[in-house]
């Protein structure tokens, strides 16, 4: 019966599906048709409109305006002029990283000694089983308290890159702080490791960016979240903090005090307008981590000097470097310059072209910092 039962249903579910396909076919002829190719302009409109909707919102400074209205009546009414979009800009990273801060003892352990310092492995706990990492050096000159330099190493490298056999392009990056009577902390960030892909970095920053955050936001907090524990060292005197960087290490070098007043002076080797050049000529050319929202609406490089401003700041750049890590900064220096100016304090902001390449230009980043430390 049930095999019977089948094969009937079957027949008629045949018939129906022939009938209604026979009917639908009957109708075809009085339906309106057109070839799908005929509305190929219109979604070249679409894309031609969206361009031009892109390219306008680049260019309108109206949204910097709403959100950032300079008081240059004073440094202090400045700096809070500025908070709102020091606070955008946070939410646009994702800063502070997700997180209850771990409770953990920070290490130091010491590795090494020479006539210029004492030099320490540091591990101190930032996130739920996440750590700043890094170098600490204490110098032999030391009295009581030294001022604190965060100095940051750029893409590919490590703190061991700017410190040992010479330094490489970072030349006196690291050891020329401790010279100087500075205590130093040259934290890690990531750019490879062992086992794991050639791109970690930008897997890593689409992983945070799903979860909330960022790898600019968990960088930036192994650099202040690794303050907090640095300023209680009885070697350090807290209310006076610098940082210096080449390359991305310049960009952390520009983020890390937009965010962190407690950093008093910085200096930014060859990384400032980088982003801006790369986005005039190709959008998408500027690499993954560097698109957080608002990127070039809100935070261009020179706009977020205002952040910093009326703190001390240097960017400085190679004649011989790549063109494209130089002429861009060339032509956002004066809106950089002109926070401080307004405020009558433009010795606090420098541009400099140094004869070099792509380097960390000891002399007049040494000179700077020992003006405003």
């Amino acid at each position: 019966m049930k095999s019977g039962y089948r094969v009937v249903s079957g027949c008629v579910w045949g018939c129906l599906v022939g009938f209604f396909m026979g009917t639908v076919r009957a109708q075809d002829a009085t339906y309106f048709n057109q070839s799908v190719s005929a509305s190929n302009p219109l979604r070249t409109e679409q894309a031609r409109e969206l361009d031009e909707y892109i390219k306008a919102l680049a260019a309108d400074r109206t949204l910097l305006a709403d959100v950032f209205q300079p008081d240059y009546s004073s440094t202090k009414s400045f700096e809070r002029s500025v908070e709102g979009l020091r606070q955008r800009f946070s939410e646009s990273i994702g800063y502070p990283p997700p997180g209850a801060r771990p409770r953990q003892t920070p290490t130091f352990t010491q590795i090494g000694t020479d006539t210029v310092g004492t030099y320490y492995r540091a591990m101190i706990p930032i996130l739920p089983g996440v750590h700043s990492e890094g170098i600490y050096i204490v110098p032999q000159s030391l009295q009581k308290t030294a001022p604190l330099v965060i100095s940051m190493h750029g893409g590919g490298g490590s703190p061991e890159v700017a410190l040992f056999n010479g330094g490489a392009n970072y030349h006196d990056m690291v050891r020329g702080a401790v010279k100087r009577g500075y205590c130093v902390y040259a934290p890690q960030h990531l750019f490879r490791a062992e086992g794991y892909p050639r791109d970690v970095r930008n897997r890593m920053d689409a992983r945070l960016r799903l979860v909330g955050t960022s790898i600019t936001a968990v960088e930036v907090a192994k650099i202040t979240y690794a303050l907090d524990v640095l300023v209680k060292r009885p070697e350090v005197n807290a209310a006076r903090i610098g940082m210096v960087g080449l390359s991305y290490g310049g960009y952390y070098a520009q983020v890390a005090p937009a965010l962190d007043r407690r950093i008093k002076v910085s200096v930014s080797s060859c990384y400032f307008g980088v982003q801006e050049g790369r986005y005039a000529q190709e959008e998408l050319s500027v690499p993954g981590d560097f698109r957080f929202q608002n990127r070039f609406t809100l935070f261009r490089d020179a706009d977020l000097v205002a952040l910093i401003c009326p703190r001390a700041h240097q960017v400085q750049a190679g004649a011989r470097d790549n063109a494209s890590h130089r002429e861009m900064g060339k032509q956002i220096a004066p809106r950089a310059a002109s926070f401080y100016q307004k405020l009558g304090v433009a010795e606090r902001f420098e541009h400099v072209i140094f004869e070099g390449g792509h380097e960390f230009d000891d002399a007049s980043a040494w000179r700077f910092v020992q003006d405003h430390l």
